[in-house]
């Protein structure tokens, strides 16, 4: 049985950094597209920025900051203010054309935007983070994937993440990335290596996978912190129950401990990666860009 698809463009843009796109599709709703790449859609975002954000808050004993690089589409921001222990969250994107547009087109994330509790600043989050004095319980990599020219991989390297991303984590503090394709069959292109590297900078490291069918492959997460993670099902579902307004859509306790159990192939890979990002030896994912981060 062959799929149909049907695809309509609601809006076209090119924003200094990135190409923007909004269609609509048959199958999916209305889908957010950026340098070609698929970013989210309105029937299955709640996969991703659930596995995104959920996991590192509820491992966190009592989250209350928390600093999100990127996510200009505002659905980060959106869960992580659902968690009544927050009381102050920064969003930093480097695009502002994509934050208005998507302030404007994506009703969802609108309560979220006009949060009191919300900060949203328009920089480089290296940049800004750099010059930083503020500290955070969970800081959230909600980053485009690292294309060559993009935007953004510099967000990925070892340097970035052990002298400018953790020392601003408070004490127990955990941080959390998305780590691009985890397939059997492209989990080499970035995941393993930003697992690896990460392993390089923090003392424990965990890593887990969602399939998300827009993206038409599992996806990875990448959590790390120096304090382990120990929570059981039961533990997280307790925390979801007394800590998160209204219902999640698709995580629960079991399924973010069986997430964390990784087929034998991406495994073995993790296991017996090697590679760690630099500025000067980073992996890519086949795409385009705009312009390097300064």
């Amino acid at each position: 049985m062959k799929l149909e698809i049907l695809t309509f463009v609601l809006y076209r843009g090119t924003s200094r950094y990135q190409e923007i796109a909004l269609i609509d599709t048959k199958h999916f709703g209305k889908a957010l597209i950026i340098d070609g790449k698929m970013q989210s859609t309105e029937a299955d975002e709640f996969i991703y920025h659930e596995s995104l954000i959920h996991p590192p808050l509820l491992c966190h004993a009592n989250p209350h900051t928390v600093f999100i690089m990127g996510g200009g589409e505002g659905s980060a921001a959106r869960e992580v203010l659902r968690h009544r222990t927050i009381q102050r969250v920064v969003m930093c994107d480097i695009d502002q054309d994509v934050v208005d547009f998507c302030r404007a087109y994506l009703t969802v994330n609108r309560e979220a935007f006009a949060s009191n509790k919300l900060c949203l600043i328009i920089d480089d989050a290296r940049a800004e983070l750099e010059k930083s004095k503020e500290k955070f319980d969970v800081i959230v990599g909600d980053l485009a994937d690292p294309v060559e020219g993009g935007p953004c991989y510099q967000l990925y390297t070892k340097s970035f993440y052990e002298h400018i991303l953790k020392p601003k984590l408070n004490e127990h503090g955990i941080f959390i990335t998305q780590a691009g394709p985890a397939g059997v069959l492209t989990h080499k292109e970035v995941f393993s290596s930003i697992y690896n590297t990460l392993g390089h900078v923090f003392k424990y490291v965990q890593a887990y996978t969602a399939h998300v069918p827009s993206f038409a492959d599992t996806w990875g997460w990448v959590m790390a912190s120096d304090h382990p993670f120990d929570l059981n099902s039961q533990q997280i579902n307790e925390r979801i129950k007394d800590r998160i307004e209204g219902e999640l859509d698709y995580l629960s306790g079991e399924l973010l401990v069986s997430s964390t159990t990784l087929n034998k192939s991406v495994c073995q890979s993790l296991l017996n990666e090697t590679h760690v990002y630099a500025e000067d030896d980073a992996r890519f994912i086949y795409g385009q860009g705009r312009a390097c981060c300064p």
